[in-house]
């Protein structure tokens, strides 16, 4: 009885222990597998991290660039490469090898010793002239020490030509204001010492600064035209305009000024008509006339044409049979101040803003404007207007 007892004792209890043993393995397996899914839970988190972070740095504007304790880059973002037109990879890159540029490398070195360097200017070594500036800080971990560099590139070379631009601006204002200005204070300082006791003297002294004062009002009229246009302050008031008509009316204006060189002007437009802004068309098409005839030969021609083109705009053209325009000018020719014969040009009295309002007056309906010139053959200058404005 207690033999069989013991035997049966010893079978439950063996039979327990192989029970405990496949639990505590399923127990383990369950274990090893809940750990292996936190691990890649880990991970994917990691990576989701990784990508948010890569993605976010892509978005930026700004051109980002991470370098690590030794210099190597350890992340360029979409923006600096697209900034210096890198394609090939540039992970443990150092700056120089990717760049070519000794200036950032000594920007690096101001960074880890100032630990901030910022509104740094570099030039680019390339024909466009790009300026960029550059925000540079060590990155640092709690115990202080460097743990890399970040990099921040702003392209400022469009706030370079706009300063540019300014200046200019500036410069070519104050040369046109001041040749007038001195011609009408001299004469009037000439005149009140005593010139003006004579009448024939006095009579051409006071023509002179009539005709300056007029050149003055003509240049304020012009930038305050180019002012609002370039600003968007000039809204135009659209409305049927008939181009042949119009360019007539143009003409009869200008009759006397082409008579005085002997020039015949011609008006070959068809029966074109558009929707525009009819005084600012007017200075579009009085502008082109009174440059041709000013810069055209004597006893030569100024003609008035033009076109429906085949995508139904309009094509304008004015031409003359004058010394025409260099190649090096033509690009140039409806920027702001800017004359191909400056002697002459101060000469015929204009204030070197005509082609550009009109250049900017054609922008706003939609349009475009060129010039065609071959030096001896004359020149043409062509704009458009769309065949119907909203």
């Amino acid at each position: 009885m207690w033999f069989f007892l013991f035997i049966l004792s010893l079978a439950v209890l063996t039979g327990l222990h192989f029970r405990y043993r496949k639990e505590l393995a399923a127990l383990h397996t369950r274990h090893l597998a809940e750990a292996e899914a936190a691990q890649r839970r880990q991970q994917q988190t990691a990576l989701d991290a990784q990508m948010q972070q890569k993605v976010l740095f892509d978005s930026m504007l700004e051109g980002l660039l991470l370098l690590d304790r030794s210099r190597k880059i350890y992340l360029a973002n979409r923006a600096f490469k697209n900034l210096f037109g890198v394609k090939t990879e540039l992970r443990g890159k150092t700056v120089v090898e990717a760049l070519r540029l000794h200036e950032l490398d000594e920007l690096l070195q101001r960074a880890e010793t100032e630990k901030q360097v910022l509104d740094y200017e570099i030039k680019l070594p390339d024909l466009s002239e790009r300026w960029l500036q550059v925000n540079a800080a060590a990155i640092t971990n709690a115990a202080g020490e460097r743990e890399g560099t970040i990099l921040v590139f702003h392209d400022l070379t469009r706030l370079k030509q706009l300063e540019r631009t300014r200046e200019e601006f500036v410069a070519n204002v104050s040369h046109e204001l001041r040749t007038p200005l001195s011609l009408i204070k001299g004469y009037v300082e000439t005149l009140l010492d005593g010139a003006r006791d004579n009448p024939e003297v006095a009579e051409r002294f006071l023509k002179i600064i009539e005709r300056n004062a007029n050149r003055l009002d003509l240049l304020i009229q012009d930038l305050l035209t180019i002012s609002a246009l370039e600003s968007g302050r000039m809204k135009l008031e659209l409305q049927p305009v008939d181009l042949k008509l119009l360019t007539e009316k143009v003409l009869t204006f200008l009759h006397t000024k082409a008579e005085n060189k002997s020039v015949t002007l011609v008006n070959e437009l068809p029966e074109l008509t558009t929707n525009a802004d009819a005084n600012r068309l007017d200075q579009v098409i009085t502008n082109l006339v009174d440059n041709a005839i000013k810069y055209g030969r004597a006893e030569g021609a100024v003609i008035v044409g033009g076109k429906k083109l085949d995508d139904g705009r309009l094509e304008i053209f004015v031409r003359d049979d004058g010394p025409g325009i260099p190649p090096e000018a033509l690009d140039r020719v409806f920027e702001r101040f800017y004359r191909v014969d400056k002697a002459r040009s101060r000469d015929q009295g204009g204030t070197g803003l005509g082609l550009s309002i009109v250049k900017h007056i054609v922008h706003a309906h939609g349009g475009e404007v060129r010039c065609k010139s071959e030096l001896g053959q004359g020149a043409t200058f062509f704009f458009t207007l769309p065949a119907v404005l909203n």
